[in-house]
């Protein structure tokens, strides 16, 4: 089969166009097309078919199946888009949760408050040494994951959005840091804090079980689609993993008790509560009980009972 692979402009990107056996997959002419530029290796690469009449999205073309799945005809087009330089999910994910880890013990450790105009010297509450040692836990933890537990559905990421995803987490976690370890911190009673710190541990030990779950929901290489989760929390509420992230972090401004931490924590919560309500809708669009399907059981989205 000859495929024509063009850009959304119309302009050709692989003069004369790909020549393919019968039988190719999606990768096989993703692999042509790189081979033929050599700029645009497979990540890169988001194949699609032109548009028909009525047709508002295209068609995008996954990699394992075969061109003949999405045509019949022996001579074909494809629109092609670039989607810039890649990184490894896990690449991504080690830098962004590096930062916090490194960042937040020097305002712990470090005499650093002299350069914003206080005094060197400061008394320790104890509630500053156990949220330095709660926060590198958790992030420490995470970067633990990433290389050891998580299984992603797409291998790679946009090289922007390391800077976008570093910035986020490294810049909330100065602020944070500067204000719990502050000179002029004033400490919650000890009850609270235990009250706090409990919470948080016991819902970032749940976070780790609703990871393993998932993580046996795909093949190692992260392929099988999308699975209905089942077990533990994940039999009241869609987005586990994501309701147990916001309570840990509830449980450690319960126990620090400061404006930069609520701050975080209410962005965070939005941005999980918008990625499960996306994937809420996915699954129960795929499992609608029609035509032999399973039926999606009626649960949470991610905060019972609010959402």
């Amino acid at each position: 089969m000859q495929v024509t692979v063009l850009s959304r402009s119309g302009k050709e990107i692989v003069k004369g166009g790909v020549s393919l056996p019968e039988n190719a997959t999606v990768r096989d002419l993703q692999a042509a097309i790189y081979k033929r530029t050599r700029k645009y290796y497979p990540e890169r690469q988001r194949l699609t078919l032109p548009l028909t009449d009525g047709q508002t999205r295209p068609t995008v073309l996954s990699g394992d199946k075969k061109l003949n799945e999405y045509v019949t005809s022996a001579h074909f087009k494809v629109v092609f888009k670039d989607l810039g330089p890649q990184v490894k999910y896990s690449t991504l994910f080690f830098f962004e949760y590096l930062g916090p880890l490194l960042i937040y013990p020097i305002f712990y450790f470090l005499p650093v408050y002299k350069y914003f105009g206080f005094p060197a010297e400061r008394v320790i509450h104890p509630v500053q040494t156990y949220a330095t040692i709660y926060w590198c836990f958790h992030y420490f933890k995470r970067i633990l994951e990433t290389f050891f537990v998580h299984r992603f559905s797409h291998a790679t990421s946009p090289l922007s959005n390391v800077f976008r995803n570093c910035f986020y987490y490294w810049s909330f976690c100065a602020f944070i840091a500067y204000f719990v370890n502050h000179p002029y911190y004033t400490p919650v009673s000890e009850t609270q804090m235990y009250i706090g710190f409990g919470l948080g541990i016991v819902c970032q030990l749940a976070n780790f079980h609703c990871h393993l779950i998932l993580k046996n929901l795909r093949s190692p290489d992260g392929k099988g689609g999308y699975q209905i989760p089942s077990g533990f929390l994940f039999n009241y509420v869609t987005c586990a993993n994501y309701t147990t992230e916001i309570y840990q972090w509830l449980g450690f401004n319960i126990a620090t008790q400061t404006i930069a931490g609520y701050s975080f924590l209410v962005v965070a919560a939005l941005i999980m509560t918008n990625w499960a309500q996306g994937k809420h809708r996915r699954l129960k669009k795929l499992f609608d009980g029609k035509e032999g399907r399973k039926k999606y059981p009626r649960r949470w989205v991610i905060l019972p009972p609010f959402v």
